[in-house]
């Protein structure tokens, strides 16, 4: 699939889900471009924000939006297997997306978003949502964050991690989908998590974002993109 959108800097991303203007406002500063997954466009219109592109099978994308948005930012694809939240991520280039708007009002497209995260490991990907942030774990990932920050690991297929400076080391335990999992530890402070193999979601408090953006701004070792 082609790129539409291709940045040097960070990129928001609007879903159709639950989305704050304050929210999308504050994260707009943040970034150097504007993404609309179909119907995210409506959102983002109401936040005062334009889409330099909507992307999407366009099947959720208001008649008022289409009006307000220049048609050559509105871009129509067809394929019906996958979300609106994985063709977006297709077709946009960026070293960092922010997305908003893709978790909280249904669970059936939160979960599909997960899976998207993990099948495109090789992305520093974002999802942002109520209190807080969820993102797909590179090999190295190192977060300073103050003592006792509540930090959540969920793994999405079977694999092993190393961990420094949480209360409950991650060293030595087989996480898998259908069985450990690693919620509700805790941080003594910094702390870090080294991945054997993709497929680990970490999930954090949204005041941990900074420190989260401080992380993956620091060079290190990325996950192979996907076989085409």
């Amino acid at each position: 699939m082609n790129v539409i959108v291709n940045k040097s800097g960070p990129i928001l991303l609007i879903g159709g889900g639950e989305a704050p203007v304050a929210e999308l406002q504050a994260l707009e500063r943040q970034c150097v471009a504007v993404v609309a997954a179909d119907g995210g466009a409506d959102a983002a219109l109401g936040a005062g924000l334009m889409p330099d592109a909507v992307i999407g099978d366009l099947d959720s994308l208001s008649p008022q939006a289409r009006l307000r948005i220049p048609a050559p930012q509105i871009h129509f694809v067809a394929e019906q297997d996958s979300t609106d939240f994985e063709k977006a991520l297709r077709c946009t280039a960026a070293p960092l997306v922010l997305a908003h708007g893709f978790m909280g009002a249904r669970r059936d497209h939160e979960l599909a978003n997960f899976n998207t995260l993990v099948r495109y490991p090789h992305r520093h990907c974002i999802l942002l949502g109520g209190n807080e942030l969820v993102l797909h774990v590179p090999p190295h990932l190192h977060v300073d964050v103050p003592k006792d920050t509540r930090v959540s690991v969920f793994p999405m297929a079977a694999l092993q991690a190393r961990s420094r400076g949480l209360v409950w080391p991650l060293d030595g335990l087989d996480l898998a989908p259908w069985g450990r999992v690693g919620t509700s530890n805790r941080a003594e402070g910094a702390f870090s998590i080294s991945p054997q193999a993709p497929g680990l979601l970490l999930l954090l408090p949204r005041d941990c974002l900074d420190a989260v953006l401080k992380a993956l701004a620091v060079p290190g070792p990325a996950w192979p993109a996907p076989a085409a």
